[in-house]
């Protein structure tokens, strides 16, 4: 991701966070940028380090209350299985989360297929569940570690 790119995004959250009435502070938008420009998803920890960087003393409860901020606008998404953090490619409308994650390089994607929402509430239906949040995670290997 190149410095515009990133510029967009942060100014996307910004907007959707003056649309929303919520307060998108230096804290929140520092580590939303640090999920958005990381080569792989982040967990707290790892979060809480690279502030250390940059910022006075974080600790844990600061990290935590950001990420929740940033799930709480869907501007971040959680990796269930990795117990890792992800900025969110289209924060604009909500959406389930759904992701490729590659079992070999990390390498995680995500992907917006209607389809298997639609067949997911099909079955929320039918079943009388109601999700309170919906994150399909596929796991397996991508297609440039199986071309290695």
């Amino acid at each position: 991701m190149n410095k515009k790119q990133l510029g967009e995004i942060i100014s996307r959250a910004e907007s959707l966070c003056d649309q929303r009435g919520v307060r998108f502070t230096s804290l929140r938008k520092r580590v939303f940028t640090l999920l958005c420009t990381s080569d792989k998803p982040l967990s707290a920890y790892e979060i809480l380090n690279l502030l250390r960087a940059s910022t006075t003393n974080p600790a844990p409860p600061t990290v935590y209350r950001a990420l929740d901020f940033l799930l709480q606008q869907r501007l971040a998404h959680k990796l269930e299985s990795r117990h890792a953090f992800v900025g969110c490619s289209h924060p604009e409308h909500p959406h389930s989360s759904q992701f490729l994650i590659c079992g070999d390089c990390g390498d995680v994607n995500e992907i917006d297929n209607s389809e298997l929402i639609k067949n997911l509430a099909s079955t929320e239906k039918k079943t009388g569940f109601k999700t309170r949040r919906s994150v399909v995670e596929f796991l397996g290997t991508c297609a440039e570690c199986l071309n290695k």
